[in-house]
């Protein structure tokens, strides 16, 4: 089980490190504020439903799929 338990999270890890270099950075929020940009735009709005979102939300789930595993190697099943 442990064996598994580590494969997978090695797995997950790998994954998550893949997408959140696929992602863009939240700079150009930052840049916007300054400049007086409208930052209640099409896209900010539905950013949901993109593929930056869609990233985010997976991103979400695998860091809480990484720590549980964490957890879980840590308790000798």
């Amino acid at each position: 089980m442990e064996v598994f338990l580590s494969i997978l999270m090695i797995i997950v890890s790998i994954v998550m490190t893949v997408l959140v270099l696929a992602q863009e950075g939240k700079s150009a929020g930052l840049t916007s504020s300054f400049t007086g940009g409208n930052s209640e735009s099409y896209w900010s709005r539905n950013k949901g439903r993109s593929k930056e979102g869609t990233l985010e939300r997976v991103t979400r789930i695998l860091a809480i799929l990484f720590i549980l595993l964490a957890i879980l190697l840590q308790l000798d099943l």
